[in-house]
């Protein structure tokens, strides 16, 4: 089964990934520091939706429901890039890299990082 995430619900599940099982309020306070300000029904609403779209689980065994995520993130992430890829650079991964790096926001840690992957990735081919 394919998940979408919106916007929306993907600031609710990197709450989520982050920090582990947690309140609505929990995450409601974090994506307030964290992100933006949203309203606690806001988020309560968004996060009944999400669990009945399968992306969070709720334990109701406690009064205060506790949230986490059913959705993996690598596998996530994995899927929105493919997505972002395919739909924004035609599915050109190098086309991506050479518009990150030209955006010269990489820093010289992330740039040696980059080189150790790539030698890598040559090394196992």
């Amino acid at each position: 089964m394919n998940i979408h995430p919106t916007n929306a619900e993907i600031e609710i599940l990197q709450v989520l990934w982050k920090y582990g099982p947690s309140t609505v309020r929990f995450v409601n306070d974090k994506l307030n520091e964290e992100k933006r300000t949203v309203q606690y029904s806001t988020t309560l609403k968004l996060m009944q939706i999400m669990a009945e779209k399968k992306m969070v689980d709720r334990d109701e065994t406690n009064m205060k429901h506790i949230y986490s995520a059913a959705i993996a993130e690598d596998t996530t992430k994995k899927d929105l890039l493919g997505r972002f890829v395919e739909n924004i650079f035609n599915g050109s991964a190098s086309t991506l890299m050479m518009q990150l790096l030209a955006n010269k926001k990489t820093s010289r840690k992330e740039l040696e990082e980059i080189r150790n992957l790539i030698d890598k990735l040559e090394e196992e081919e």
